[in-house]
């Protein structure tokens, strides 16, 4: 489990279903833009499927026991509001993840997403191993964006129709960090950076505003925390 203030991060469980279910269905309209989706079979490829809830966190412990994903549900002051995962980690001379995730709508702008990025990217290099961490964001996605922005994420460029989004092949900009790039940690950086009336505004509900993105369905080929929309 990683914590910080109201903010915590813990393995996804089968029993979050029901919750997990619930907070999907009520942010159905809200995720749709950034969701990953399942493009027409090809001629000779198979025919891809949704698998149920549970399938999807069967698939999310094997893939971490295999040391190829770290999947976490994000509470906010005790409950489920979200779902980040670092996936595709390749070790040897890589030591490389990418990170998605997905908040609720009614916490967003309450600093939630900044602050779980911060945990999990600090705990990829400083207790993992990782050296590198990205994020690959549609352009149009400025909530997300700001969320690495806010990090200090470096942007590396465009991938063009990278991922089948909302039905679409869609662009995606590549931010990054290595760590040498966050030495003082990301969640020391961003309590600095964060202005005290940000702070203010979250001890009081805050304003909505700003989103992680990522795939909150559960499909193993672009389950939350691969490429951004892919949570």
């Amino acid at each position: 489990m990683l914590a910080d203030g109201d903010v915590v991060l813990r393995p996804i469980k089968l029993r979050d279903q029901r919750v997990w279910r619930e907070v999907n269905r009520r942010n159905r309209d809200w995720l749709r833009p950034w969701e990953a989706t399942i493009p027409p079979p090809t001629p000779s490829g198979p025919i891809a499927h949704r698998p149920t809830y549970r399938q999807m966190v069967r698939h999310l412990r094997a893939e971490a026991h295999a040391g190829r994903m770290l999947p976490f549900v994000i509470e906010y002051q005790g409950r489920l509001v979200g779902q980040l995962t670092v996936a595709g980690i390749t070790w040897g001379s890589m030591c490389s993840g990418h990170v998605g995730y997905w908040v609720d709508e009614s916490v967003a702008g309450r600093g939630v997403m900044p602050t779980a990025v911060a945990l999990v990217v600090d705990h990829c290099f400083r207790t993992v191993g990782l050296h590198r961490v990205e994020v690959c964001i549609r352009p149009e996605n400025r909530p997300s964006r700001r969320v690495v922005e806010k990090l200090g994420f470096r942007e590396e460029g465009l991938r063009p129709r990278y991922l089948h989004i909302d039905g679409a092949w869609r662009d995606h900009l590549v931010f990054a960090l290595t760590a040498e790039e966050a030495l003082d940690g990301l969640l020391a950086r961003w309590h600095r950076a964060r202005p005290q009336g940000d702070r203010h505004a979250e001890r009081q509900g805050g304003p909505a505003g700003g989103r992680g993105t990522a795939d909150p369905s559960p499909n193993p080929r672009n389950a939350p925390g691969n490429p951004v929309e892919r949570p």
